[in-house]
C-alpha cells in the first residue's frame, strides 16, 4: 500500500475522529467544512451614548436551514457560545443574557440550543469618566455549529460607537428591546420545591422538582444552569401533581464533592404551545425529603398581604369607598376645579337639565372604566403583565396626555376665548358651552388623571382584582368608578345641596382662569414625568408646546374676534402647529424613540444634597443587607405616581426620617415602576398589590413580618414603623 493511500486513510481516522468529539445529537445534512453555515453580526442599541450610561449589545446568529447553536448548558453534547471582547479603556462587558432554548431530542441525545436565528444580549457599561468620542466595540465569537457533523467556529465582530454628551438610538434598538422582553423572567416569585427520591446508585440520584404551572398542566420543564461538579440530565419524566403544580423528575449525576444543595435554571411551561411558551430564572434549595417545606426565589417569610382571607364582597366594599376617596386625591383636584365651575354654570339651567348632565359625568367615568378593563383583561389574556395606572408607562400615551392638559388649561386661560364685550357676556358665553359633550369628557379625564393614583382601601382592591377572572375585574372596575362618580352625580340629583354657591356673574371669568392654575400644575408634572423617557430632548416638547400655543391664539384672534384675512391667520395657525409637530416633535424631541430604559443609572441615587442615599432594589441586594442584620425600607414608586411624590415629599425624604435612618443603620432601597418593568409587577403582586405606591420596612431581625406602609403616609407613621422594627 502507498504512503499516499496510508495518509489518507489515516487522514479519515482522524476527522472521524474529530466530528465524534463533536458528534451532534439532532440529526440532519452534512457540513462542507470550509465556509460557516452561521452568520455572526454583533449589534448596538445605540449609535451616540452617554458616559455612564450603558449600552445593550447583541450578537445575532442567523443559521442556516437545519443547523443550530447550543445554550449556556448544552446538554449531553455540545459547547456554548462565547465571546472574548476587546474594548476600550472605560468599557467593560456584562454577562451574556440568553433567551430560553429549544430542547432537541434525537438518536437517544438530548441537548439545549437555538435554530434559525437568535440573539445574545450582553450588557456594555460606558464609565462615567470615560472620554468622548468613537469607540470601537469588537470581540471574538466562538460557536459549535451542528448538523449531522459538529464544526467549532469562530469569528471577529465589531461595531463603532460615539461617546458624547447626547443619547441616540441605533436601527437595532428595536429589535434589541424586543429580544429582551422574550428573555426568561427573573426575580419572579415562583414557589419551587425540590427533594431527593430514593437511594444513591452509582454516583446518580433522583430529583423529584416540583412548581406551580397554572392552565399549563403537565406541559412543563426544568432546564438546569451547568455546574462543574455534577450534571443535571436534560431527560425528564413529567407528572401532574395538583390541579395547578407538576412534578418533574431528573437524575442528577455527581462528579466530585458533595451533592448540590440549591439548584438554578428555568422553570418552563406551556411547552406545546410555542406562540406562549414562557421561561422563569428559579434558584431554590434541594430537601432531604418531600416532609420539607417549599424554596423560593426570595424570601421564604409569609407574606402579609391585605388581601389575605378577605371574601369578594368585602373587596367590593374596598373597591368603592377607594372610588370615592379618588376624588380627594392630588391627581383629581383639577377636575374637581372644573366640575365645580360646571356646577356654578349649571345653576340656572332646569333641574332635569342638572340630572342629565350629572348623569352624563358618571357615564363618563364608568365606559372610561370598563375601557381600562378591558385593556386589563386583553393585556392578561396576551400573557403579559397589567398593572394599574400601566398606561403611565407608555411614554407616547404621556405626552399627548400632557398637550391634552395643557389645552384644557389654556381654554380655562381663555386663549380660545376671546371676549366680546362685557365680562358678563363672557360668562354667559361660558356656561353655554357647558353641554352634554363637556360632562362626559370631564368624567373620562377624571378617569384618566385618577388611575396614576392609589388610595386607602383601593390599593388592597386592585390588587385582588387583577389576580381574578375577567367577570371580576369588570365588576371591581366598575365598582370604583360608581365610587368615583356618586358624589357629583348626587349633587346633580339634587340641587338644594348646591344651595351654597353663588350665583353666576361676572366673578366667573376670574374663577375660570383661577381654576386653570391647577390644569396647568398637572401638565407641568406630566411634562417632568415625559423627562423620564426623552431626557435632555424634552426642551423641545416645551417649545412645541409653547408653539402650539401662538398657533391656538392666532385662531382664536381671527376666528372669536371677527377680524379680517381669517385665511391668513388660518394658514399661520396652521402653518405653526405642523411647523412645531415636523420640526419639535418629530424631527428634534424623536417622540416615537423614547430613551434606551436600560440605560445605566448610578446603583446610589440621591434626589438632592443631604436626601436619602437611595440604593437600587433588588430581591438579591435586599436579601444581602438582611443576611447582615441590617434593617431595610423599600419605596415602590414612580415619577407618574402623584400619591408616591407626595408621601415622599411629607412623609419619606425628610428631615427627622433621614435622622432616624442614620442613627439606625437603615438601609433604603427604591424600585422605580416609572417604565413598569415585569420583576417589579412580580414583586407587587407578591405583596397583593397592582401598582404604586407601596413602602415596606424589615426589621433587622430575620424571623419578624415586614411591615407594610398604609398608601398616604405621614411622618409620625414612617417615624413609628422604624423604630418599632429596629427596638
Amino acid at each position: 500500500m502507498s504512503v499516499r493511500v496510508l495518509g489518507f486513510i489515516f487522514f479519515l481516522a482522524t476527522a472521524a475522529s474529530i466530528s465524534a468529539q463533536f458528534d451532534d445529537p439532532f440529526g440532519g445534512g452534512q457540513a462542507d467544512g470550509s465556509q460557516a453555515a452561521t452568520k455572526v453580526k454583533l449589534l448596538v442599541s445605540h449609535d451616540t451614548i452617554k458616559p455612564g450610561s450603558t449600552v445593550t449589545a447583541g450578537l445575532e446568529l442567523t443559521m442556516a436551514d437545519g443547523w443550530h447553536t447550543y445554550w449556556i448548558n448544552p446538554g449531553e453534547a455540545g459547547i456554548a457560545t462565547s465571546v472574548e471582547w476587546k474594548l476600550p479603556k472605560g468599557v467593560t462587558a456584562g454577562q451574556i443574557q440568553w433567551p430560553m432554548p429549544e430542547k432537541f431530542t434525537a438518536l437517544g441525545s438530548i441537548g439545549y440550543g437555538y435554530h434559525d436565528k437568535t440573539i445574545l444580549l450582553v450588557p456594555l457599561a460606558i464609565a462615567a469618566d470615560v472620554e468622548p468620542g468613537q469607540a470601537t466595540i469588537s470581540g471574538k465569537v466562538s460557536w459549535l455549529e451542528c448538523k449531522e457533523l459538529c464544526i467549532p467556529r469562530d469569528q471577529q465582530v465589531s461595531a463603532t460607537l460615539v461617546i458624547a454628551g447626547t443619547a441616540k438610538l441605533s436601527a437595532a434598538a428595536a429589535e434589541l428591546d424586543a429580544t429582551k422582553k422574550k428573555l426568561p423572567k427573573a426575580d419572579v416569585r415562583l414557589a419551587v420545591k425540590a427533594w431527593w427520591d430514593g437511594a444513591v446508585k452509582d454516583d446518580e440520584r433522583a430529583l423529584l422538582i416540583e412548581f406551580d404551572v397554572g392552565q399549563a398542566g403537565a406541559d412543563a420543564d426544568f432546564f438546569s444552569m451547568p455546574f462543574e461538579s455534577f450534571d443535571v440530565s436534560p431527560e425528564s419524566e413529567v407528572n401532574a401533581s395538583a390541579v395547578t403544580r407538576v412534578r418533574i423528575k431528573k437524575t442528577v449525576t455527581k462528579f466530585e464533592g458533595v451533592w448540590p444543595s440549591e439548584l438554578t435554571g428555568l422553570a418552563v411551561r406551556n411547552l406545546k404551545d410555542h406562540d406562549k411558551m414562557e421561561a422563569f430564572e428559579v434558584k431554590f434549595p434541594v430537601l432531604a425529603s418531600a416532609s420539607g417545606s417549599a424554596g423560593t426565589t426570595a424570601a421564604t417569610e409569609p407574606l402579609p398581604t391585605a388581601t389575605a382571607g378577605k371574601s369578594l364582597w368585602q373587596m367590593l366594599v374596598y373597591a368603592f369607598i377607594g372610588g370615592l376617596i379618588l376624588n380627594v386625591m392630588p391627581c383629581v383636584l383639577p377636575v374637581i376645579s372644573l366640575k365645580i365651575l360646571g356646577f356654578v354654570n349649571q345653576s340656572k339651567e332646569s333641574p332635569a337639565r342638572v340630572r342629565l348632565l350629572g348623569m352624563l359625568y358618571g357615564a363618563g367615568v364608568v365606559v372610561s372604566f370598563l375601557v381600562l378593563a378591558g385593556v386589563v383583561i386583553g393585556v392578561k389574556s396576551a400573557g403579559e403583565m397589567a398593572s394599574w395606572g400601566m398606561q403611565m408607562s407608555n411614554p407616547q400615551f404621556v405626552v399627548l396626555l400632557t398637550i391634552l392638559i395643557t389645552l384644557v388649561a389654556l381654554n380655562l386661560f381663555g386663549l380660545f376665548e376671546v371676549t366680546l364685550g362685557s365680562v358678563g357676556a363672557a360668562a354667559g358665553s361660558v356656561a353655554s358651552r357647558e353641554g352634554a359633550g363637556g360632562a362626559f369628557f370631564n368624567g373620562v379625564l377624571a378617569t384618566v388623571l385618577a388611575t396614576p393614583c392609589t388610595a386607602p382601601f383601593l390599593a388592597p382592591a386592585l390588587g385582588f382584582a387583577f389576580t381574578q377572572t375577567a367577570a371580576v375585574i369588570v365588576l371591581m372596575f366598575v365598582t370604583v368608578a360608581l365610587g368615583l362618580a356618586l358624589p357629583y352625580v348626587v349633587l346633580s340629583w339634587n340641587p338644594r345641596l348646591l344651595r351654597f354657591l353663588p350665583k353666576p356673574g361676572s366673578w366667573m371669568e376670574k374663577f375660570k382662569v383661577a381654576m386653570g392654575f391647577p390644569m396647568l400644575a398637572t401638565a407641568i408634572w406630566l411634562f417632568t414625568v415625559s423627562y423620564e423617557y426623552y431626557g435632555d430632548r424634552i426642551l423641545w416638547f416645551g417649545i412645541f408646546l409653547t408653539v402650539l400655543a401662538m398657533a391656538l391664539w392666532v385662531f382664536g384672534e381671527s376666528f372669536q374676534r371677527g377680524i379680517k384675512r381669517r385665511g391668513l391667520a388660518l394658514g399661520i395657525a396652521g402653518g405653526l402647529a405642523l411647523g412645531g409637530i415636523v420640526f419639535g416633535l418629530e424631527g428634534q424631541m424623536q417622540w416615537r424613540t423614547p430613551t434606551d430604559p436600560s440605560a445605566a443609572k448610578a446603583d446610589v441615587v440621591q434626589d438632592f444634597p443631604g436626601g436619602i442615599r437611595w440604593h437600587r432594589w433588588s430581591p438579591e441586594a435586599v436579601a444581602k443587607a438582611r443576611e447582615g442584620g441590617q434593617p431595610v425600607l423599600i419605596d415602590f414608586t414612580a415619577k407618574w405616581c402623584a400619591t408616591c411624590i407626595w408621601n415622599k415629599k411629607t412623609s419619606i425624604d425628610i428631615e427627622s426620617v433621614r435622622t432616624v435612618l442614620a442613627d439606625k443603620n437603615i438601609k433604603a432601597f427604591r424600585a422605580d415602576y416609572t417604565r413598569r418593568p415585569d420583576y417589579i409587577t412580580e414583586e407587587l403582586r407578591r405583596w397583593g398589590r397592582a401598582g404604586v405606591p407601596l413602602v415596606l420596612v424589615f426589621p433587622s431581625d430575620k424571623t419578624k413580618q415586614p411591615k407594610l406602609l398604609p398608601e398616604l403616609l405621614s411622618a409620625d407613621t414612617v417615624l413609628t414603623t422604624l423604630n418599632e422594627v429596629t427596638d
